[in-house]
């Protein structure tokens, strides 16, 4: 993209700018029996870095109150015109940390101004829609990323806007909630800076009993963008089966990025242990039962029957020392 010294007069200028159309350039042959896709992309020959072979997304830089100006090619490869829409949007990252684009934008999707909101482009033409990006005065310094986005027939297609506002950058993250449940190990990285981060995970976990895991650092398939907090999760499948592990990540990413954080996890084989429990308890029951069985059924009351007078003498005197005892 390329500022404008003249923000609100080039600004002016460009809404009134008519959509270039060029029919036939660069457009693919239909496919027999299949109705073609229209396609968007940045223009090729926009922006401070075009390319040949086209750009995969815009890229704009500016200190604040900079006007910045670009253009985005629509395709309708189709034998009928096309109407398309176009709006800005912000960037955002889901709770699992996937790029999302959100509903209201009031950031840069807000700060995006079409020369036309919509476009009807003829059949086999490539539309070029001038835009710009108005970056407000008090915008912070650091990443804005958002999208541009078309609409026809139902569907929706984009193009990220890199936008980096010029002044003082920090990259900053941290690691936080760290959970080992059913063999994953689950965990917060929270963006605290103001640039977009590509964070690099280690696990390591140490237990009682010697090393349970250690994974060496690797890029996470997550691109954090400022002041957004995602929920991510580690495969863990051996886990030990009796042991007090202490799980440990380490987060790191571009700039200097660095955090750690552990979290304790006991692992107790709580089906062996219910099933020993049952044996002691079934073996202490059955011991009962013995003893009791096998326990006389009355305490000196004529066990003997009348065989042997100092037998007898012997259960009454007893009788008498236990009713004694309690008198």
């Amino acid at each position: 993209m390329t500022s404008s010294p003249r923000a609100r007069a080039r600004l002016r200028a460009l809404c009134g700018a008519a959509v270039l159309l060029t029919a036939g350039a660069g457009v693919p042959a239909a496919a027999a029996g299949s109705a073609p896709a229209w396609s968007v992309s940045p223009s090729a020959g926009g922006g401070t870095r075009p390319a040949q072979d086209g750009r995969p997304y815009f890229y704009a830089e500016g200190v604040p109150g900079t006007v910045l100006q670009d253009k985005v090619a629509v395709t309708n490869p189709g034998g009928r015109p096309l109407t398309v829409r176009l709006r800005g949007a912000d960037a955002d990252n889901s709770g699992t940390g996937a790029l999302s684009l959100r509903t209201r934008s009031t950031d840069t999707g807000a700060w995006i101004a079409f020369a036309r909101r919509e476009v009807k482009i003829p059949a086999r033409t490539r539309a070029e829609v001038p835009f710009t990006v108005t970056v407000p005065a008090d915008a912070t310094p650091g990443d804005h990323p958002g999208a541009v986005v078309v609409s026809a027939n139902g569907r929706d297609s984009g193009v990220s806007v890199h936008l980096r506002v010029s002044g003082p950058t920090l990259s900053a993250l941290t690691v936080e909630r760290i959970r080992v449940t059913g063999g994953r190990i689950s965990y917060d990285l929270v963006n605290r800076g103001n640039t977009v981060l590509t964070p690099r995970l280690a696990v390591r976990a140490d237990g009682v009993l010697g090393r349970a895991l250690d994974r060496r650092p690797r890029t996470l398939p997550v691109e954090l963008l400022p002041g957004r907090r995602v929920t991510l999760s580690e495969p863990w499948k051996n886990t030990p089966a009796l042991d007090s592990v202490r799980v440990r990540l380490t987060v790191t990413a571009g700039g200097g990025a660095h955090d750690e954080a552990a979290a304790t996890k006991r692992f107790v084989p709580w089906a062996a242990v219910a099933g020993t429990c049952a044996v002691i308890l079934t073996a202490g029951g059955a011991a009962f039962w013995f003893v009791r069985r096998r326990r006389p059924a009355g305490g000196g009351n004529g066990t003997n029957n009348g065989k042997g007078e100092n037998g007898a003498k012997s259960g009454n005197h007893g009788s008498q020392e236990i009713q004694g005892s309690w008198s």
